[in-house]
């Protein structure tokens, strides 16, 4: 009989703990608004490109259209980008949907080079995404404008964010002909 009310009560224990663990697979993707960085230097950068983000944050509001790269192309065209070189043109990759979010880059060209990288869309359900993010798109950033493509190492510890930051920087640089 004890034997019985020990397994009894082990079993509830088991699926009382099994059915109270919270996991982050219905991650949610956050979306900068416009004029904000993950990269603090490419902020500073781009203070003449936050017009063309301006023009493209209806495009970027839903992350999930393959509109949003069109729209934002026909932002960089309208805005006198391609006559005054300095401030560059913008291209968005396209949104990339990844186990725990979508990722999507937006890359800023100057002269045929990238002079900045930043995700705008990101996975960010939880605390624990928030953490990894925080260190891991700092670094895709920074090694996306260094190595001038998307051959770049990934995260220890972002692998699934790091592989959709890839994706859809390779989807930008193609919209950018580079």
């Amino acid at each position: 009989m004890r034997r019985i009310t020990l397994w009894v009560l082990s079993t509830l224990t088991t699926l009382v703990l099994l059915f109270s663990y919270h996991t982050s697979t219905g991650g949610s993707g956050t979306t900068l608004a416009a004029g904000t960085s993950v990269q603090a230097p490419a902020a500073s950068g781009s203070d003449s490109g936050s017009a063309d983000s301006g023009g493209s944050d209806p495009g970027s509001t839903d992350p999930g259209s393959t509109d949003s790269g069109a729209t934002d192309s026909g932002a960089t065209d309208s805005g006198a980008t391609d006559s005054g070189s300095s401030a560059g043109a913008t291209y968005t990759g396209d949104s990339v949907q990844t186990r725990w979010g979508p990722v999507q880059v937006r890359i800023t060209v100057v002269d045929g080079k990238i002079t900045a990288s930043e995700a705008i869309v990101y996975p960010n359900g939880n605390h624990e995404d928030e953490q990894i993010n925080s260190f891991a798109l700092p670094v895709l950033n920074r090694e996306a404008v260094d190595q001038q493509s998307a051959d770049i190492d990934m995260v220890s510890g972002a692998t699934v964010t790091s592989e959709g930051y890839l994706s859809s920087l390779q989807s930008a640089i193609d919209q950018a002909h580079l």
